[in-house]
């Protein structure tokens, strides 16, 4: 009775083993389809046996075989490839014909190096096999050597059986084993191709794609606008990370290249394109560095504005449920234009609500929009702005779907290098002072050349009198807030071009709390002995009216004012543009040009 017992608890332990083997082969993707269309049978066998199939789709296992359960594996993949490799076939030596095909499959597991090969079966086999058939042709010529005899499952003998009934089990009809190991093939080169990719950790892992993940996946594979932008960023869809930053529904961060979306908020495939489009519109066209010191949360709600109004135009998923930023009488306007008419309106335009939520924007920004600036190689801004233009031109010759006219420019401006401060500097220069001309003149040359007065000797000369009154005056603000550097950098340009444009004086007035009149300077004493004045508060209007009220300057000279926007609003009457700090932004909207030093 005790070994009766005993028996059936070593029965009991062998199953669990081959039944874990079982679940090994089963989650491997090669062989999933095939080991779904079997059916495996328990059965006593000889000791040294370990299992063999047939033609119709059973694997008969040895119950009675103690095994590891990776040995299993191995074994029972063996038997599958024989089905998936279309094994059963009829030979006048069936005999050789089933050992070249073990000895096939030998070297396919091999190399897939799939299971443990039990100790009987675990000779390397250094053999130099293409196929089977070739196999099976020379040892029709040859034999069979002795050492290429110990590959099958069940020693001895044959462990494939060709069977009469070709009926699969439960009179599922006969299955196309090759077809089904030809659909595993292609899911485990897919499979493997995500493992390498970091979308699965193991080989036939299963990942559950969500609607933002399938989202993504459309824009690469349907979408070339948005194609590349979508594969650089980083899709983050956890509940509490959104409730701990406010995300309601969606964010964007630009520099960390991650897409915030809360998944708490029921929406549809169409929303969830929508929403991760707009996202990405916000970094392909670089709405953070375009702020330039606006309000964050104004500036937001103008760029939401104009997104989805191109999103609506060109039927890019579906606007959410919950509502969005869209008005029909600002299409045409640029985010810009919109931010103007916003800032005249700002207390209803303050309960507006972005896809972050109310009263916060959906650009996420954790460094200075200038962040990048003086660092090697290509910056984020240059990267997106890229990206979306070759998006653009792939959308185009592709011919994917119409876009607003309005989006089309703005990406193609946005391709275009954006002209340099001192560039943009210059050109205004260049109004305000013509280049004076020269005139030919024959007059009497001066008395070095009276050895021979008789000689006419033509010259150029500027016309007498363009020099009166080309000048400009150069209001700096020397408050404490206002940069060294930044000061330096500023004299030092304005200096340069005034030479260049035959400037001979410049007014120059610094301005604290209080305005000091440095008088006329050259501009080479600009760059050399020019003493700043002042370094308390900010007042620059009294320096305005000195100007004004000055009987020594021209009415019609031009006003360069150098701040850091730290001020109050002027009233200035005369013409003048102003330089200021890249990111820093006037208390007003400026009638002058303005210029961002960087």
């Amino acid at each position: 009775m005790a070994k009766k017992k005993k028996a059936s608890q070593q029965e009991h332990k062998n199953e669990k083993a081959i039944a874990r083997g079982h679940d090994i082969v089963c989650t491997h993707p090669l062989f999933e389809a095939l080991c779904h269309a079997v059916y495996m049978q328990y059965e006593s066998m000889p000791q040294k046996d370990w299992a063999y199939i047939t033609s119709a789709g059973v694997i008969y296992v040895n119950q009675d075989k103690k095994g590891q359960p990776n040995e299993w594996a191995y074994v029972i993949a063996h038997c599958l490839l024989h089905l998936g490799l279309h094994h059963h076939q009829s030979k006048e030596q069936q005999e050789l014909w089933n050992i070249a095909c073990d000895c096939y499959i030998t070297k396919f597991l091999a190399e897939l190096k799939f299971g443990q090969a039990p100790k009987e079966m675990s000779n390397p086999l250094f053999e130099a096999i293409s196929s089977e058939e070739k196999l099976y042709e020379r040892f029709l010529r040859e034999g069979v050597p002795d050492d290429l005899k110990g590959y099958s499952t069940m020693p001895g003998q044959g462990d494939f059986v060709i069977s009469q009934n070709q009926t699969g089990y439960f009179y599922r009809g006969n299955s196309n084993f090759a077809a089904l190991f030809a659909q595993g093939l292609s899911k485990a080169v897919q499979s493997a191709i995500r493992v390498a990719g970091g979308v699965e950790n193991t080989l036939g892992g299963t990942t559950r794609v969500t609607q933002a993940q399938r989202a993504k996946a459309w824009f690469m594979s349907s979408y070339p606008l948005f194609g590349a932008l979508a594969a650089d960023f980083t899709i983050i869809e956890d509940p509490l990370i959104c409730t701990r930053m406010d995300i309601s529904v969606a964010a964007i961060a630009v520099e960390t290249k991650e897409i915030y979306l809360n998944t708490a908020v029921g929406m549809t495939d169409e929303e969830m394109r929508f929403l991760m489009a707009h996202e990405l519109l916000h970094a392909g066209l670089s709405h953070a560095t375009r702020r330039q010191g606006r309000d964050p949360y104004l500036w937001n709600v103008a760029c939401d504005y104009v997104i989805n109004g191109w999103l609506i135009d060109m039927q890019i998923g579906e606007m959410p449920a919950f509502g969005g930023l869209y008005d029909p009488a600002l299409k045409g306007l640029s985010a810009e234009s919109i931010y103007d008419r916003i800032v005249t309106d700002i207390r209803m335009y303050r309960k507006l609500r972005t896809f972050r939520g109310q009263g916060i924007g959906d650009m996420i920004e954790t460094n200075p929009p200038d962040f990048w600036e003086g660092k090697v190689g290509v910056d984020l801004d240059a990267f997106y702005r890229r990206a979306l233009s070759q998006g653009l031109s792939y959308h185009m010759t592709q011919e994917r779907g119409y876009l607003p006219q309005g989006l089309i420019e703005e990406i193609r401006s946005l391709a275009q290098p954006p002209i340099a401060w001192d560039v943009a500097l210059a050109k205004w220069f260049d109004r305000m002072f013509q280049p004076i001309e020269k005139v030919r003149t024959y007059t009497r040359p001066s008395r070095r050349q009276a050895s021979t007065p008789d000689i006419a000797r033509p010259r150029w000369i500027h016309q007498s009198g363009e020099e009166d009154g080309r000048t400009f005056a150069v209001l700096i603000d020397t408050s404490g807030s206002m940069d060294r550097l930044l000061l330096g950098k500023a004299l030092g340009t304005i200096a340069s071009y005034s030479i260049a444009r035959d400037v001979p004086f410049v007014r120059v007035i610094f301005c604290d709390a209080v305005a000091y009149d440095a008088g006329y300077l050259a501009p080479e004493e600009l760059l050399t002995k020019v003493k700043v004045r002042g370094r308390g508060g900010t007042v620059l209007q009294p320096g305005i009216q000195l100007l004004e009220a000055a009987q020594d300057f021209p009415k019609d000279g031009p006003i360069l004012i150098i701040t850091d926007g730290q001020c109050d609003r002027l009233a200035i009457k005369r013409q003048h543009a102003f330089v200021l700090p890249q990111g820093a932004k006037l208390p007003f909207v400026p009638k002058g040009e303005v210029f961002r030093m960087k």
